[in-house]
């Protein structure tokens, strides 16, 4: 039994021990791939996050090698995000006051609070919140983030630096920075150049990855025309490893951070949570999305410890690891002791990397996330979604990217209540020739049976929508004439009924009884009908106001059959 719980908890050691032999070659293999691309990618989401180069480095160690051992994905690979780093950059830099260690000591105190937070929530099963973010949502928030990482590494792109609280001032610092002749034009050609490499190599599906070959590249030239002191490099990196970094906090940091960190977790479970089922189905495997959340807890928690700052899932780097042939973590295991041995031998070679080469993978991998073709696809299908989305996207701009994630969820939560507060209704009728009852509206052809209104509303009834309920089914009654005895309500698509509700109930069908009119339930669910009975209606809705299906109920009202309508009891699971 302990070692069942302990394989649940700690899946690498399943791999280690069912690990093949076979594997070894294509893991260190991707392992050395993946390497070339992590520390470009690392650096530059440290620099977004407005944090030193090697806080990107310890972020992307510590979470690669505690996911090797907690995580359930075999080739899911750990870093610094795109869809993070502005968030982190805003939620700590404006208490941060410009020192730089106190910074670095509130970013790993917010991946250690966002790792709490994903460990708590695996434990208690809660990955179904990530449910809150709906795909339109989605869509309009991740192209905000997007358009924010690209501006804010355009100027050094351009090789100059702009000051700026917000997006608007930031167009307008790289407008009048142009303007101004700050540009300069090696910096600018470099960058220019990395970004045509990587597009190019990418479009073509080089060999050799487009980052890669950017990075070596520049930084080749740099040393070779001695370059490093006419434009902005990165810088050497201090030699070391990844070491606690947490001094001089306090607890107003922890209540500082706490929106933040409830934000961050929710991006950050709900990308992984993505990318982790698209590459196990891929692979024809199957990943437990609990488990996944505690995996990215602990990866957090350890990397917050030791000079890290909040990771999710990568959805650049994993499809890298998985062309390179990866089998298993090992792969980020090697990845991992590459970049510390990276830091440990040869931390200078930075000092001739140029941070305009930085901006241009960071603008690469942040286009990543726009998708102009799901937009024009929800506004094709559904306006509603598409205008949702819209305002996702221009919430993030105007609001800010730390309040865009409460606009994103509160417009999901009201996109939800809409669509249950005014559900499609509809009035049930025969059609001649055609099996059962249909939607009138859909139906031209349809006609309603004499002396019985049959209504179908398609959403549970709670207190948003249960005055709707009882207009639509009055109005209907209305527009049927004045010989109508019976009303029959379809209720399989009402999976729950609340107290408010309740009350509407209760008067329509007083209403109903006073013009002669019973109303009858049809093919109402056995959980619902309890709700009726808990709530003291038994003797109100006995059990002969019940029928099995909409045609036992019509054959009753019309007199087709006699004695006890085909219904179901009270208790029954229906």
């Amino acid at each position: 039994m302990a070692a069942k719980m302990l394989r649940r908890w700690v899946p690498g050691i399943d791999t280690a021990l069912t690990y093949q032999r076979a594997w070894l070659l294509p893991d260190l293999r991707a392992g050395i791939v993946l390497t070339t691309l992590l520390i470009p990618v690392g650096i530059g989401y440290a620099e977004v996050a407005g944090l030193p180069p090697q806080a990107g480095l310890y972020a992307t160690i510590i979470p690669l090698l505690a996911y090797a051992v907690f995580g359930p994905s075999r080739i899911l690979v750990l870093g610094p995000d795109s869809a993070l780093a502005p968030i982190i950059a805003v939620a700590i830099l404006p208490i941060a006051l410009g020192d730089g260690a106190r910074a670095v000591a509130l970013a790993g105190l917010l991946a250690i609070m966002v790792g709490v937070i994903l460990l708590l929530g695996g434990i208690l099963r809660l990955g179904f919140v990530t449910d809150l973010l709906s795909k339109p949502i989605r869509v309009g928030y991740l192209n905000a983030l997007a358009v924010l990482v690209i501006m804010s590494q355009l100027p050094a792109l351009f090789g100059f630096s702009v000051t700026a609280d917000s997006p608007f001032g930031d167009a307008v610092g790289i407008v009048g920075g142009i303007a101004a002749g700050e540009v300069q034009l090696t910096a600018t050609l470099i960058g220019l150049g990395a970004l045509a490499t990587i597009l190019v190599a990418t479009w073509f599906k080089a060999r050799v990855p487009g980052v890669i070959a950017a990075v070596v590249g520049a930084t080749v030239l740099t040393a070779a025309l001695g370059l490093q002191n006419e434009l902005p490099v990165v810088g050497s990196l201090p030699q070391g490893i990844p070491a606690p970094a947490l001094g001089g906090l306090t607890w107003s940091d922890v209540g500082a951070l706490i929106v933040p960190a409830f934000g961050i977790a929710l991006i950050a479970f709900a990308d992984t949570a993505v990318i982790s089922r698209s590459f196990a189905a891929r692979r024809g495997e199957s990943v437990d999305g609990d488990k996944e959340m505690r995996a990215i807890g602990v990866s957090n928690v350890a990397g917050g410890l030791l000079g890290g700052f909040p990771v999710s899932a990568s959805s650049s780097r994993t499809p890298v690891a998985e062309q390179a042939g990866a089998r298993s973590q090992l792969t980020n295991v090697v990845g991992a002791l590459l970049i510390v041995a990276f830091m440990l031998l040869v931390p200078g070679l930075t000092a001739y990397l140029p941070s305009a080469v930085i901006a241009a993978v960071v603008i690469v991998a942040a286009a990543g996330l726009v998708d102009v073709r799901g937009f024009f696809a929800l506004v094709r299908m559904n306006k509603i979604d598409a205008a949702l989305s819209l305002a996702a996207f221009a919430g993030v701009l105007a609001a800010g990217v730390i309040e865009g994630i409460a606009v994103a969820i509160i417009l999901s939560l009201g996109a939800f209540i809409g669509h249950a507060w005014r559900p499609y209704r509809a009035e049930l009728g025969r059609v001649v020739g055609v099996r059962g009852y249909h939607d009138l509206a859909r139906h031209p052809d349809g006609e309603r049976l004499p002396g019985i209104v049959i209504v179908r509303f398609d959403a549970p009834l709670f207190f948003a929508n249960g005055g709707i309920f009882d207009a639509f089914v009055r109005a209907t009654v209305a527009g049927a004439g004045g010989d109508i005895r019976t009303v029959i309500l379809a209720a399989e698509p009402i999976t729950e009924i609340d107290t408010t509700a309740i009350d509407e109930l209760i008067g329509l069908d007083d209403f109903l009884e006073s013009h002669g009119i019973i109303l009858i339930f049809a093919e109402m669910k056995g959980p619902v009908k309890d709700k009726l009975r808990e709530y003291g209606l038994s003797e109100r809705f006995p059990p002969e106001r019940f029928a099995g299906t909409v045609g036992a109920a019509v054959d009753e009202a019309t007199g087709t059959l006699r004695g006890d309508l085909e219904g179901t009891a009270w208790g029954d699971e229906s």
